[in-house]
């Protein structure tokens, strides 16, 4: 029974010395120092990240009004100039050319929203079937070939 407390007074010795030693070296409270600042400079550069996110975000939104904003202003001057200057022909009015040229854009555009035709008319490729022509032709021959120096 004796030796017993002496095992589990020799193994709570150990733990005890190893704890305290873990703990009082200069190296661990190095490492808990350096452990901490990487997590600090992690956490920084997630806040950096997710602010620049932020910021183009809000550019984009930004752009997207600032264009609207001008299709707008273009639409009204194009509309005034045509109310306050009905005499005007139409080669000498700045703003009827653009719409028109905006208008046949956007019937074009409308166009392109039709599905496409992902298929062919009978065979295609390798299966039509037809003998490839081979086309002989003197200057094909008597040209030199290409050959690749190496250096």
């Amino acid at each position: 029974m004796p030796w017993i407390y002496a095992v589990v007074g020799l193994l709570v010795g150990a733990i005890l010395g190893i704890v305290i030693s873990r703990l009082t070296t200069p190296q661990y409270k190095k490492q808990k120092t350096i452990q901490k600042d990487l997590e600090s400079a992690k956490f920084a550069l997630e806040q950096q990240r997710q602010e620049l996110s932020d910021h183009f975000a809000q550019s984009a939104e930004m752009l997207d009004t600032l264009g609207k904003d001008y299709t707008k202003l273009y639409q009204h001057m194009a509309k005034t100039s045509a109310e306050l200057l009905p005499n005007l022909p139409e080669q000498d009015n700045p703003f009827v050319k653009k719409v028109a040229e905006h208008n046949v854009e956007s019937a074009v555009d409308s166009d392109i929203d039709e599905q496409p035709k992902d298929y062919a008319n009978g065979a295609t490729g390798l299966l039509r079937g037809e003998q490839k022509q081979v086309i002989e032709s003197p200057e094909l021959v008597a040209s030199e070939p290409v050959t690749a120096k190496a250096s």
